[in-house]
């Protein structure tokens, strides 16, 4: 049977956190132009580095989530309105996806980056062109 327990809540919230991170890192990149080419380069490598650890456990826990609605055919399941049919292992696949789905902090992740991206974009707008820096 495969692993359906999730990661403990410290290391997701270090995969949040690092998410985080990495889109301050990366939207911070516009200002700190201005004061130091170092800076940049550290803050650029932080949100890669950041970015790289984030979306790789993403990419994870999608890997696995498809592959346990695929192996014990919960969507055939769920189609032909046979939940009777679910055994214990269809069960734990079940509440694993639906666990995770409901726990996880990626949505906050998403609107971080998209509030951080609408500062960046219009802090970049206005020192570019209104304050022409």
């Amino acid at each position: 049977m495969e692993n359906t327990k999730t990661s403990s809540k410290s290391l997701r919230l270090f995969y949040f956190w690092a998410g985080v991170i990495a889109t301050l890192a990366y939207r911070i990149i516009i200002v700190l132009n201005f004061y130091n080419t170092t800076w940049v380069k550290i803050s650029w490598y932080i949100g890669t580095v950041g970015f790289i650890i984030y979306f790789i456990h993403r990419f994870d826990i999608s890997k696995k989530r498809s592959a346990l609605i695929v192996k014990h055919r919960l969507r055939e399941k769920l189609d032909a309105n046979t939940l009777d049919e679910l055994n214990k292992e269809d069960n734990e696949a079940l509440g694993y996806i639906l666990k995770t789905l409901v726990s996880s902090k990626e949505r906050y992740n998403y609107y971080i980056i998209f509030i951080l991206s609408g500062i960046a974009l219009i802090a970049g707008l206005l020192i570019d062109f209104v304050w022409k820096v």
